[in-house]
């Protein structure tokens, strides 16, 4: 059947643009504000890890979600930005894991939209509407 408005590439090119733009915009306040990497850092130390790790926020946040807007292996930029999230979440949010925000929410929600969003690029790749489509 042929349902008007139906288009796959561009369903994945919103999937791009959606959470990779929106997750640059993370990853350009860290590089504007370097600063803001000390509390990673410290979180990275609670748990035993080596504080250089904190630079991976700039691949999960920036390179990633560049690859993921011009579709360029972005099934790997995906998995990135999931690892990335996965990351955020244990060491900055994992006491949240079950609760509420104030206003009913899942307080973690925008973490896992990435972390999703992220996965769904993986499995669906870059679609037709890319640099180097896969």
């Amino acid at each position: 059947m042929n349902i008007p408005f139906q288009n796959d590439a561009l369903g994945k090119l919103t999937l791009r643009l959606t959470v990779g733009v929106l997750m640059l915009f993370h990853g350009v306040y860290k590089v504007l504000n370097p600063g803001s990497l000390d509390f990673i850092g410290k979180q990275l130390a609670s748990v035993d890890l080596p504080q250089a790790l904190v630079y991976g926020v700039y691949l999960g946040e920036v390179v990633a979600a560049l690859m993921i807007i011009l579709g360029i292996f972005s099934r790997i930029g995906g998995l990135l930005v999931f690892g990335n999230m996965i990351f955020a979440i244990v060491l900055a949010h994992r006491s949240q894991l079950f609760t509420l925000a104030d206003h009913g929410g899942y307080a973690l929600e925008l973490q896992v939209f990435f972390m999703l969003t992220g996965l769904a690029v993986f499995f669906l790749g870059s679609g037709r509407f890319a640099v180097k489509p896969d």
